[in-house]
Order: structure tokens, then C-alpha cells, then sequence
């Protein structure tokens, strides 16, 4: 599946017949994935443009794909100028060939410094949304680092490493971003390679959870969990520790709730939620160390998410409430989903107007460039198309790159 890249403004259901081919009929689909063949005639028939991120992960473990293959996530930046900007520049620079071509050596080291400053933007661009910008910076900032990396001697050698490891890791998570989950899978499998080389157990252990996040983002829910949870187990706490210690600690906690809910294990995603609460509240409040994200407002983030993905969305809704300072502790993309789970389990509960209102903060907050590359958004935003055809919804549809 990895050669096909849909364009934005493609029917989810004209991705599903294309899929199914002539190897399903539809009843055999609807009957392998366990959905109703009703739901299926309506997306293929263009009447219905979204379902729940529960049915989009049924699918596409029947039909054997990514569920960016069925929503059409997978995307370029086609406004990355120039050929070494772009996810055709950053797929060239994980993938070198100076020891085939006989190169290796050639391209000159950055000053530690320097390195440390091309990862603070990278990760301040991610943050933001700014995708745009990371194809210009990663794919010099890669060859950049791993050139500094390759030149360090003595002491310099543990820090050259977790800072090339910390320039994979953007990498790979705007990658999954972008939908490029096999490509974004070869960075953090080197980003950890290069963490092990480096001396902070935290940073080898935080990685360890970003590749338990994608493989939730690819399906692979138990699998997600069981990788946090080890990572958690060798971190866990132990008598007075530092915030940063406990932060990462926690966070894996938190993704192992939401992979648990992934797979409507309720009960345990909650139960999980808890022990990180616990330990959210031994911190002084919100905290971002390792580019982790966790404390209270983390927490309430998560526990809305699973609740949405359980289709849950009463229970979501009033778990949102306890979000603490509307979500001011949670950075600006953060801040931003948060919104559009609320909006998602407005939709589905038919409030339709106020789900329009908090999908309409949503872009003004995560920015038009975060929009177009999230699912659930593209997927909100269309299912509203089905039941409000007003001009602001339809404009809003029409900047993210959504066809009614």
C-alpha cells in the first residue's frame, strides 16, 4: 500500500470499494470487519463521508492497510520549496548512501551548539504545527547531525547522539502527521538506536513510548501497550526522584490507557488513567520534559480521548469538564485536539451547532496547516457537511482540503 498517496478531498468511501476490490463484496466486508453493511452502503454510495475511529480500525484490519489509507491522510507538503525541502527531501535524508557511493565523511559536522539549537527549533516548529517549516529544517538538520554524530570523539559522542536522536524523533513524529507511518517508523527505530548510544535512560525510555505511539497509531493496540508498560517498568519511580522523572513515567502510564481504550478495554484505560493521575499529582502542575507533555491537564485530555474512541460520548464530555483552566497547560496542538475530541462526541450526540463552534476554535487554535493533516478533524468536519450546509462550515471544508 505504500505507493499509493491520496489526494485530500477523496470520499472515504471510494477509497473502501477501491480497496476491497473484487476480492469483497461488500456484505463479506461489512461481515469480516464486523460492521453494519448498512453504514458501508452509505460511505460507498457517497451519502455518509465519516464514522467512528473504532469502525475506520475494523476496516482496515479487514481490507489488510493503514487507516490513512481509507481517509486519504497520507500527504507531501507541495508548498516545501526546493529539492531539499519536502517529504521526498526527508525520506532521501534517512536513508543515506555516502558508504555505498563512497561520500561517507564528506558532509561537514555542526558545532554541539548548533545541533542543540536546529533540535529546540524543530521541536518548537512541530509544537506549533508549522509542518511547512519542519520539511525545510529536518532534512538538512538530519544529515547535519548525523555528520556531527559520525565526528564526535570522547564525551561528545553521548551528547552528539541523544541530539541526533531528538532530530529523528521530530522526524518521525511529523511523519506520522503527515500519514507517511512506514517512513516515520524507520526514524524512530533510529532515533532509539542513536538514544542507546547516548547516557539519559529517560530519553531511551521516552522514545521507547513514541514508538508505542505509533504503533497505536497504526493499529497494533496490544502491542502498543505491552512496549509502554516495559518501558514504564524500568523507569518507574523509586523513592524522591526529579519532575522529569516522574513526567516520563507517568506519560507512559498515559499511553498505555489510551491503547487500552483503543481497544475498549475501558475498564483498564481507566484504571491506568489513575495511576497517572496519582502520579500527575505529585507534580507541581503541568510539565514538558523530554517533549513530553503530562500533568492534570494531560490527564483529562487522555481520559476524554479514550472515551470518544469507546464511543463513549456522554462520559467524554463530562470528563472534559474537568480539564483544568481550559486546557491551558497543554501546548497549542494539544489544546487544539482536545477540542476536537469535544467536538467529535458533540457531533455524534447530533448537537451539531455547538460541534461546529468548537471545530471552528479548533482550526483558529492548531492552525490551517494542523487541520489538514488530522483525520479526525477532516472526518468531524464531514460528517457535519451531512447535516449543516452553511456557508462558514462549507468554507472551513473547503481550506482543509474536505469534499461534502
Amino acid at each position: 500500500m505504500d505507493d499509493y498517496d491520496p489526494q485530500p478531498g477523496e470520499h472515504i468511501g471510494d477509497n473502501i470499494r477501491r480497496l476491497r476490490g473484487k476480492a469483497l463484496t461488500r456484505q463479506e466486508l461489512a461481515e469480516k470487519a464486523e460492521v453494519s453493511i448498512d453504514l458501508l452502503k452509505l460511505l460507498e454510495n457517497h451519502i455518509r463521508n465519516s464514522t467512528s475511529l473504532t469502525t475506520l480500525r475494523k476496516l482496515a484490519a479487514a481490507l489488510d492497510c493503514d487507516v490513512s489509507d481509507i481517509v486519504g491522510k497520507r500527504s507531501g507538503l507541495p508548498n516545501a520549496t526546493g529539492e531539499t525541502a519536502g517529504v521526498m527531501a526527508i525520506r532521501r535524508a534517512l536513508s543515506p548512501v555516502d558508504d555505498y557511493a563512497g561520500t561517507a565523511g564528506e558532509h561537514p559536522p555542526v558545532q554541539i551548539g548548533d545541533a542543540r539549537r536546529t533540535v529546540t527549533y524543530a521541536w518548537g516548529s512541530y509544537w506549533a504545527g508549522r509542518y511547512e517549516k519542519l520539511a525545510q529544517v529536518l532534512p538538512a538538520g538530519i544529515a547535519d547531525l548525523r555528520a556531527t554524530q559520525h565526528a564526535a570523539q570522547g564525551a561528545d559522542v553521548a551528547v552528539a547522539s541523544e541530539l541526533y536522536a531528538r532530530i529523528l524523533w521530530a522526524t518521525a513524529c511529523t511523519l506520522v502527521h503527515l500519514g507517511h507511518t512506514d517512513t516515520a517508523w524507520t526514524a524512530i527505530r533510529d532515533a532509539h538506536a542513536a538514544a542507546r548510544l547516548g547516557n539519559d535512560p529517560l530519553l531511551e525510555a521516552t522514545l521507547r513510548g513514541s514508538i508505542g505511539w505509533q504503533l497505536l497509531v497504526q493499529g497494533r493496540t496490544d502491542e502498543s501497550r505491552a512496549v509502554v508498560l516495559n518501558a514504564a517498568k524500568d523507569v518507574e519511580p523509586v523513592g524522591d526522584v526529579p519532575a522529569a522523572h516522574l513526567a516520563v513515567y507517568g506519560s507512559l502510564l498515559l499511553q498505555a490507557a489510551t491503547a487500552s481504550g483503543r481497544e475498549q478495554k475501558v475498564s483498564l484505560a481507566m484504571d491506568l488513567a489513575d495511576e497517572a493521575q496519582s502520579v500527575a499529582t505529585r507534580l507541581p502542575g503541568d510539565t514538558r520534559d523530554y517533549e513530553v507533555n503530562f500533568g492534570p491537564s494531560q490527564v483529562a485530555m487522555q481520559r476524554t480521548d479514550i472515551l470518544v474512541s469507546s464511543e463513549l460520548y456522554p462520559e467524554a464530555l463530562a470528563a472534559a469538564k474537568l480539564m483544568p483552566l481550559a486546557g491551558t497547560g497543554l501546548e497549542t496542538v494539544s489544546q487544539a485536539r482536545h477540542l476536537l475530541d469535544r467536538a467529535a462526541a458533540l457531533t455524534r450526540m447530533g448537537r451539531y451547532d455547538d460541534a461546529y463552534q468548537l471545530v471552528a476554535t479548533a482550526e483558529k487554535v492548531g492552525g490551517e496547516q494542523w487541520a489538514r493533516h488530522q483525520s479526525l478533524f477532516r472526518s468531524v468536519v464531514a460528517e457535519l457537511l451531512d447535516n449543516d450546509r452553511t456557508n462558514g462550515l462549507r468554507e472551513l471544508a473547503s481550506r482543509i482540503g474536505v469534499r461534502g
